[in-house]
């Protein structure tokens, strides 16, 4: 790797833990062999040193384009990810649903359907939304009594008319 990639490593690295969380990129780079390990030093120089690192935009706006790319993209696994770094950067639970719908104007439904449905999940998981309390079960209404057969009366004769006379 050349010197500025090695700059870019070292510039990149802290932000990257600062956003995805010290314990996923730790283990993340652990993890990797000489053959991922590559990946790891492009991703942390390219993405995290060179584009994170520029001091231009905010962290909480390229969250926000993050989600919105990867929505695009249909990057689910990147996008929960992505959604955890987000409320690390400050981005609201309003703001992100904002975005997620942007996207969906642009990108499609089933794009952002997935995004949604990857996003909600993590938004419960780290206690961002609460879950949808059940509503209390109807009482189920009694059932009908049930109604007596009809009693058998005895018809009445019919009374003969008196013919008069």
């Amino acid at each position: 790797m050349a010197l500025d990639d090695d700059k870019l490593f070292k510039k990149g690295l802290p932000i990257r833990r600062a956003v995805l969380g010290a314990e996923y990129v730790d283990a993340s780079m652990a993890k990797a062999d000489d053959f991922m390990m590559a990946f790891q030093r492009i991703t942390t120089s390219w993405a995290w040193g060179m584009a994170w690192g520029d001091p231009t935009l905010d962290r909480k706006t390229r969250s926000i384009i993050n989600l919105a790319m990867l929505t695009a993209l249909g990057k689910i696994p990147e996008v929960k990810l992505h959604v955890k770094g987000a409320l690390a950067n400050g981005v609201t639970v309003d703001e992100i649903r904002a975005t997620l719908s942007h996207a969906a104007a642009y990108c499609g439904i089933p794009a952002a359907l997935d995004a949604f449905k990857a996003t909600h999940e993590v938004l419960l998981a780290e206690g961002a939304i609460k879950p949808k309390e059940a509503k209390p079960a109807k009482k189920a209404k009694a059932a009908p009594k049930p109604v007596d057969a009809p009693k058998k009366v005895a018809a009445k004769k019919p009374v003969a008319a008196k013919s008069k006379k």
